[in-house]
């Protein structure tokens, strides 16, 4: 056998496996979430999905998170605009969790209407804003640090 015969073969022995696990890994760990309008759609036609656990992507309703005299259970409303459900979550929420933010929101909807989460996302939308009129006319400000905007 030639030399390249045995680097081409030796070659697809490595990278072979290693694409499929490639592969594998970001199939299992992609998932994608449902929308209160979707989630409510998918109850609507088939009243097993209430067993599933799903992640759902939201915005907090402002106003109606309402938390536990022990600071460890939340329960708030989330909305798509057109849809909007109940949320009951246990467990630490996260700093960036106020009302009016974006939220993914992973657990099982219960047959009372009320979506249990087991875990909670909360964007921080600072990050992904430019810096607001006042900040740019600060002294020393400068434009592309900390997402200013270069105007």
């Amino acid at each position: 056998m030639k030399a390249r015969t045995k680097f081409l073969v030796g070659g697809l022995l490595v990278l072979g496996p290693v694409g499929y696990l490639m592969a594998s890994s970001i199939r299992q760990t992609g998932v994608y979430y449902l929308t209160p309008t979707e989630l409510s759609t998918k109850l609507a036609t088939d009243s097993t999905f209430r067993d599933v656990g799903v992640k759902v992507g939201a915005r907090v309703v402002p106003g109606s998170i309402q938390r536990d005299p022990g600071g460890r259970e939340y329960a708030f409303r989330v909305t798509d605009g057109a849809q909007t459900f109940p949320v009951i979550y246990r467990g630490l929420a996260p700093d960036t969790f106020t009302d009016s933010v974006d939220v993914v929101v992973e657990g099982r909807m219960g047959r009372d209407g009320t979506f249990r989460a087991t875990t909670l996302l909360a964007k921080c939308a600072s990050r992904y804003e430019n810096a607001p009129q006042k900040y740019r006319e600060t002294p020393g400000y400068k434009a592309g640090a900390a997402g200013g905007s270069r105007a």
